[in-house]
């Protein structure tokens, strides 16, 4: 029976293969505890493996890939799905808010103009209702591939939960969020959705969104709390539409300036006050001597 051996480094700790019989796989693990080995049947992958494959990942180790790297490869895919909508392809809730913390730290230390869009489809529940749920997850499907084309490679879209979406603009200024968000709409009002060979449907969605505040460390919670009033705004004032809450512009008075800055003209003036003179006149003596001279 063949063996292996290998030796791994991570955060500072060191992770040593030594011979170890696996009767079907030929396999070993190490472990940080003790230094102890596990065969690849201990693991339990089964479930995993049975997970990668229903994604249509291929969980046949390649020929020429080492047992770390198709070790590695199932944790890789595993962690994609974990952060996966199963459905739409999209990024899910767990992966949004992780990119929304992170964009209220860009936010805070920056000033970046971050916005974010909470989008609903109208109606959707009479969609299920009328064309039964498969039509429905088609419809979601649709929808998801079609705002996926919509934005840029830095924005970030996940499916918010049921027929809600959720999209991060970062660097997108404030005079540019409504078009930006209006042809989000149209294009999805125009959007053919074939559900069957002889059904084709066309849906609407309501945008609301609201800006990250700027030099302020605010939470997510609060963040999507405006954005979903803005949703909530858009869906009672007709549906099919698009309702931003504008970033509040920060003005500084007299007085704050003066509290802010008071020191460093201070200091200045004082710097200006100890400095000698670059040409400072010659006494008396020496210029009668140059005159003599």
């Amino acid at each position: 029976m063949p063996t292996y051996s290998a030796q791994r480094h991570m955060s500072s700790r060191s992770y040593s293969l030594s011979e170890y019989e696996c009767p079907r796989s030929n396999f070993a693990v190490a472990l940080p505890i003790d230094s102890s080995l596990i065969s690849l049947q201990d693991l339990r992958l089964d479930d995993a493996c049975a997970l990668l494959q229903h994604d249509a990942q291929n969980i046949q180790q390649e020929v020429g890939e080492s047992h770390a790297d198709y070790l590695q490869r199932l944790i890789d895919g595993l962690c994609e799905l974990s952060l996966r909508d199963p459905l739409t392809g999209l990024n899910n809730r767990r992966h949004f808010r992780s990119v929304l913390e992170r964009s209220i730290d860009v936010v805070a230390r920056s000033g970046e103009s971050v916005l974010l869009l909470l989008l609903d489809i109208d109606r959707f529940k009479s969609i299920n209702d009328n064309h039964g749920h498969l039509a429905g997850d088609q419809v979601l499907r649709e929808v998801a591939s079609c705002l996926a084309r919509c934005l840029r490679p830095m924005d970030t879209i996940a499916r918010y939960g049921g027929e809600e979406f959720a999209i991060i603009l970062p660097n997108c200024r404030p005079v540019f969020g409504l078009a930006v968000a209006e042809r989000i709409r149209k294009t999805i009002a125009d959007l053919p959705i074939p559900v069957s060979p002889l059904l084709t449907l066309q849906v609407t969605i309501s945008i609301g969104g609201a800006y990250a505040p700027e030099w302020v460390r605010s939470t997510t919670d609060l963040w999507i709390e405006r954005a979903d009033q803005q949703l909530y705004r858009a869906k009672s004032e007709g549906r099919d539409q698009v309702c931003l809450e504008q970033p509040r512009e920060l003005s500084v008075s007299a007085e704050e300036k003066g509290l802010l800055f008071g020191h460093l003209i201070m200091d200045e003036a004082n710097t200006h006050e100890n400095t000698p003179s670059d040409a400072p006149d010659d006494a008396p003596g020496n210029a009668a001597k140059r005159e003599n001279a």
